[in-house]
């Protein structure tokens, strides 16, 4: 009896990837019209003002956060356009506070 349940449990735990049911919609284009500064707990985050280019939100500018280098005019491919970054607060410009 315990065998086919485990193997139907496993079953279920392979449907569909990681995070895959929250992207409903396409991946949309965004390009980098200006750097705000540099955010996370070692500065590793970059944050960015983007422009989108399709999609329902086409033209709106937002903030986002790219882990990675980033330089004007790149384009991102944004998988929802829904979210912005929180704004950075302090001067601090990389690290945490010291």
């Amino acid at each position: 009896m315990k065998q086919p349940q485990q193997q139907q449990n496993q079953e279920k735990k392979q449907t569909g990837s990681r995070g895959s049911e929250k992207i409903l919609g396409e991946a949309v284009p965004a390009v980098v019209e200006e750097i705000i500064g540099r955010t996370g707990f070692r500065g590793e985050i970059t944050q960015v003002k983007c422009l989108v280019q399709a999609g329902k939100d086409r033209g709106r500018s937002m903030r986002r956060n790219v882990r990675g280098p980033v330089r004007i005019n790149d384009i991102l491919i944004l998988r929802e356009t829904e979210i912005e970054a929180r704004r950075i607060k302090s001067k601090v410009s990389k690290g945490a506070y010291t």
